[in-house]
């Protein structure tokens, strides 16, 4: 036993306060333990009180959003994953996470250990992964400090997924001045269970004994929940010990024995050691259960020699998991991880004393009720002051006749500057680093799609999923913001032919203390239950991820989608790209409008103009469920053979990307002019609630058919084998070959990358 086990540290106020405890929180601790706790119950609670256990600053905002669905399969929070019913007898499990500071001082093991953790979740409901999606957010990529940023990031969620052996199908990057210094890492996963083998984080028989399983610990990622639950600082370098190592072989190992174990029928519950370790999963499932249990600390295989019973419960070892064994069952749990050469180590068992009592080595270190510390039970919960952000009152005064109109002649360089743009450019050189296609499920990857497509095995069906948020939206108008990023989600997983059904959320936001952050935050999550109910896409569940500033101020705020559809059967999937010479091109908008001359908010003003101000893009939530049920009308009905919706550049975007993912083909295209729209709005305008979609010329006449009254179908022009001409009016305004689109497309990601090597270091 070490010193500093025999004689741990005086817990006093300050120290409460050094384990990012407030002077309240600590008088409620000594107040409901009618004592002083000790230093391994005051580790226990800085854990467990932190942001990112407790949602003690969103949980009754979190409330409001919609939560129910005849699909869903268990309630939300209620185990470590959404659920969704999909039919034949499976459900499919999926849930979106944030690992944001670990990736900001240590960009490779933080994404790393972010795919490792959210796939953990996953195979914890019993479900096998199938797919993985990430959402990621940088600051500008002439900075060598991004660059490694950068770099670190995708390397690590590559070589873990890859070495996994689960395909990272989707995705999306953007770049942003707002995100230097804090980027933005979330990872998505997606997995499909049997309805009758759904595992549970439950611990409701007492006696049965507990197990710890997977790697040994150690003392990497300790007070990893308190660190992401504080602002980046030019000190966070210092926190490095608080991001956790990965191993992905590891992992599988573990994934397989699991889910073998359960399988068997020896495990009666199973909860995946994330933020704090030991300490969240024994805590949390007794609360759950309504039971308690007794942990003996000095049974649990360790890696570094002294290590004290506070860094064995505050530990963020990675790929290991609290199992509850079912009495009697013992030997088969031990034999299944021991034929996967990993260790079972029993090290406690269930009580029906609502105590989550610690020992070590016979003495009692911690003693504690784990209902006071449960997250929506015992845990403090907030309401913080809100304040609307004085910056609206400068972005909401952007006049855009205050900014000259694209002139026809230069509107073409205007196109070709948006295709180089980070935010529209190509990602291949991202995805080019995953393994999208390993277990041969991947009906439609990354690149040309909306969304990505996933096979469910020995079924018809298949998946489409996707991430979405355009922070620049939420800046400008958080309700608004929000919605769209619910809608352009949904509209995405619509246009590569699925239904959506259900979403998960990470929220990354600033200092919820900041009265203007937490109305930016009230707002969006009001936003998001606007397009969720319109849309009947209910939350699953998801992650907060608060304080994400730096010294030079907040990120943009960001609520990022996972959104899940349907395909019903995955050979009538699309894409986005141009299919046959001579099909005729429909643009899909609400009945009442084709053009908005707004460039309020869009990528064009911040590339061309280097401005971001303005309002967020027009949305109608009403007209936005007509065009998706248009598009859905049509895509069932087999007419389509390509759909691309319009969103980030606008429509001209919209068909140049179509044109670059096609084979040799291009787009004629004529657009009727008028004199009360701007030219560079009608080109690059980014209302929303528009889709572009493509046709065989024989069924052109069917589409009006098809289309329902609330919404219209404009023809606007022809798949032909050149490149992409534009007409508005009278006036030819884009007359581009294909190669001359191509090339700043496909190049400016890694042009960027590679012009220069990224710096070798946190300090770049």
């Amino acid at each position: 036993m070490s010193d500093a086990a025999l004689s741990p540290p005086e817990v006093t106020r300050e120290l409460a306060r050094d384990h990012g405890l407030t002077d309240e929180e600590y008088d409620w601790i000594v107040d409901r333990l009618d004592r002083t706790p000790t230093f391994v119950e005051l580790g226990i609670y800085s854990v467990m009180w932190s942001e990112h256990c407790s949602y003690k600053n969103s949980l009754p905002l979190l409330k409001t959003l919609p939560q129910e669905g005849d699909q869903l399969l268990v309630e939300v929070g209620e185990e470590n994953a959404g659920l969704v019913d999909i039919g034949d007898g499976l459900g499919v499990a999926f849930k979106i996470e944030s690992h944001n500071h670990p990736s900001a001082v240590e960009p490779y093991e933080g994404a790393a250990t972010g795919v490792g953790g959210i796939h953990r979740d996953i195979f914890t409901m019993g479900a096998r992964p199938i797919c993985a999606l990430n959402s990621l957010r940088f600051g500008s990529l002439e900075r060598p400090r991004v660059r490694y940023l950068f770099d670190g990031v995708v390397r690590g969620i590559g070589d873990y997924g890859n070495s996994f052996g689960v395909p990272t199908v989707a995705g999306e990057v953007y770049f942003d001045d707002a995100y230097e210094g804090n980027p933005l890492v979330n990872a998505m996963s997606v997995g499909v269970v049997e309805k009758d083998g759904i595992a549970s984080a439950a611990a409701d028989e007492p006696g049965c004994p507990v197990y710890i399983v997977g790697s040994a610990t150690g003392r990497d990622g300790i007070h990893g929940a308190t660190f992401a639950s504080e602002e980046i600082s030019e000190d966070s370098e210092e926190d490095r010990p608080s991001v956790q190592v990965g191993d992905p072989f590891q992992e599988k190992l573990l994934l397989e024995a699991s889910l073998e174990a359960l399988k068997a029928g020896v495990v009666a519950g199973i909860q995946d050691m994330g933020a704090a370790g030991i300490t969240s999963s024994s805590f949390e499932m007794t609360a759950s259960s309504g039971t308690g249990m007794d942990l003996h600390l000095d049974r649990v295989p360790a890696r570094e020699s002294g290590m004290t019973p506070y860094e064995i419960m505050l530990s963020e070892s990675q790929e290991r998991m609290l199992i509850v064994c079912k009495k009697g069952r013992e030997d088969e749990l031990q034999e299944i991880y021991g034929k996967w050469d990993l260790e079972a180590q029993k090290i406690g068992e269930v009580t029906d004393e609502h105590r989550v009592r610690c020992f070590w080595h016979g003495e009692v270190v911690a003693d504690l009720d784990p209902s006071h510390l449960a997250a929506g039970e015992g845990a403090p919960v907030y309401e913080r002051e809100t304040e609307r952000p004085a910056y609206l009152e400068d972005t909401r005064s952007f006049d855009a006749a205050d900014i000259d109109d694209v002139p026809p002649e230069t509107a073409a360089d205007a196109l070709l500057n948006l295709l180089a743009a980070p935010n529209i450019a190509s990602k291949q050189w991202v995805y080019e680093q995953y393994d999208t296609m390993v277990r041969t499920n991947t009906v439609v990857g990354p690149g040309p799609s909306d969304a990505a497509v996933v096979r469910v095995k020995d079924t018809e069906k298949g998946l489409a999923v996707k991430t979405d948020c355009n922070g620049r939206y939420v800046y400008l108008h958080p309700r608004r913001g929000a919605q769209i990023a619910v809608a352009e989600a949904a509209r995405n997983v619509v246009c590569a032919g699925g239904r959506p059904v259900a979403i998960t959320n990470c929220l990354n936001f600033g200092n919820p203390y900041k009265p203007d952050v937490y109305w930016t935050f009230s707002q969006a999550i009001q936003g998001m239950g606007d397009a969720c109910r319109a849309l009947d896409t209910p939350v699953t569940g998801g992650n907060v991820s608060f304080y994400n500033e730096h010294p030079e101020g907040a990120v943009f705020p960001t609520p990022t989608v996972g959104m899940l559809g349907i395909v019903d059967d995955v050979r009538a999937s699309v894409t986005a790209a141009l299919q046959n010479e001579g099909d005729v091109l429909f643009l899909i908008t609400p009945s009442t409008w084709m053009h908005r001359s707004e460039i309020d908010g869009t990528e064009y003003l911040a590339t061309v103009h280097n401005r971001t101000t303005g309002d967020a893009p027009h949305l109608d939530l009403d007209e936005e469920v007509a065009v998706q049920n248009a598009a859905r009308a049509l895509i069932g009905d087999g007419r389509v053979q390509h759909a691309h919706d319009v969103s980030d550049g606008g429509l001209a975007a919209t068909l140049a990307e179509s044109v670059i993912h096609a084979d040799g083909l291009g787009a004629d295209i004529d657009l009727p002019g008028a004199d009360d729209h701007r030219l560079d709005g009608v080109l690059f305008g980014e209302a929303q609630s528009r889709i572009l979609v493509s046709v065989r010329p024989g069924d052109a006449d069917r589409v009006h058919a098809l289309v329902p009254d609330d919404a219209a179908a404009h023809r606007i022009g022809t798949v032909t084998s050149g490149g992409l001409r534009i007409r508005v009016g009278d006036d030819t305004v884009i007359d581009l070959d294909r190669e001359a689109i191509q090339t700043p497309y496909r190049e400016a990601v890694a042009t960027a990358m590679t012009a220069e090597e990224p710096a070798d270091g946190p300090t770049g």
